[in-house]
């Protein structure tokens, strides 16, 4: 991993957009996209890449279709200032957690928490609860995505969306997402 400065053009935001978009779009489809040879493309992804401007590829997974129905924030407060690292040596302990991070504000971490239903969410709660410095938690379940094309939805590519409004719906009037369980079996 280099340290070195990176230069970063509009070419290379194309790049990074188009994969952004297509994680799996070969170089060849890339350089037709934004005006470069594969080669070029190649070129620019490995110099992004060493510089730690990419640090990777990932599928993007609907959480539901592996059994994860329940979803909720969880506000950790601990009894003193816990530092970052022994926070983060808790939640790599937890599976289901999706992510972690501190926070400003009253708490002091904020766990993004995925489980298979309430039962084993409580389950997960309670093992994060038996932690010495931890003093308490507010969690907060989350009932239906805003927007559904987020990463944090478990998103598709929009090609891939069933839930779009039917035609003549009004742009402004908002559209409902289907339950996890109803969207899986729609799309059997």
């Amino acid at each position: 991993m280099s340290t070195k400065s990176a230069s970063f053009d509009e070419l290379d935001r194309k790049i990074v957009a188009a994969l952004i978009e297509n994680g799996r779009a070969s170089f060849a489809e890339i350089g037709s996209a934004v005006g470069l040879s594969p080669t070029a493309v190649k070129r620019r992804v490995d110099r992004l890449r060493e510089n730690n401007v990419i640090t990777g590829f990932s599928a993007t997974v609907r959480p539901a279709a592996l059994g994860w129905l329940t979803e909720a924030y969880v506000e950790v407060y601990c009894d003193s200032a816990a530092p970052p690292r022994r926070l983060a040596e808790v939640v790599r302990n937890h599976p289901e957690i999706a992510a972690a991070m501190t926070v400003t504000g009253g708490a002091d971490a904020l766990l993004h928490v995925r489980a298979t239903d309430v039962e084993h969410f409580e389950e997960v709660l309670e093992r994060i609860r038996t932690e010495p410095f931890i003093r308490k938690t507010i969690s907060y379940m989350v009932l239906s995505h805003l927007l559904p094309d987020s990463p944090e939805a478990g998103a598709r590519r929009p090609s891939d969306r069933t839930d779009v409004p039917a035609p003549g719906r009004p742009a402004d009037r908002p559209r409902s997402v289907p339950h996890p369980q109803t969207r899986a079996a729609n799309q059997r």
